[in-house]
């Protein structure tokens, strides 16, 4: 798809589990080519990337957002040190809105992240 600018990292927590990881290894194999797409495309556009692929949610916490077939799936992410999007997590997106409660979330993945990589 073109020559990457960016870097998607999947956040670890502090005893090993990803979160993302999991997430993907329960979608059907369908869906997955969707993501992946959505994954490579949030590398090659970064930051140039705007609605209907990325939207802000809150404390700069972004959300990459895919469209299956019956289901719609989402990605919360932030950006970290100028080329790398930190993927916090997934979802089954089946509101109106994000839950808040997966936001703040992705905000205590994103603090605990930067401590972890600030102390080297």
């Amino acid at each position: 798809m073109g020559q990457k600018k960016y870097e998607i990292v999947f956040y670890v927590r502090r005893n090993g589990h990803c979160p993302t990881k999991d997430f993907l290894d329960s979608l059907p194999p369908r869906d997955l080519v969707l993501v992946n797409n959505a994954f490579e495309r949030l590398e090659k556009y970064g930051l140039e990337l705007k609605r209907p692929y990325v939207a802000p949610l809150r404390d700069k916490i972004w959300e990459l957002r895919i469209r299956a077939e019956r289901v719609q799936y989402r990605f919360l992410y932030f950006f970290h040190d100028g080329k790398q999007f930190i993927i916090t997590h997934g979802i089954k997106k089946k509101t109106g809105k994000v839950p808040l409660a997966e936001i703040d979330k992705a905000i205590e993945y994103r603090t605990d992240y930067r401590e972890r990589v600030s102390k080297g």
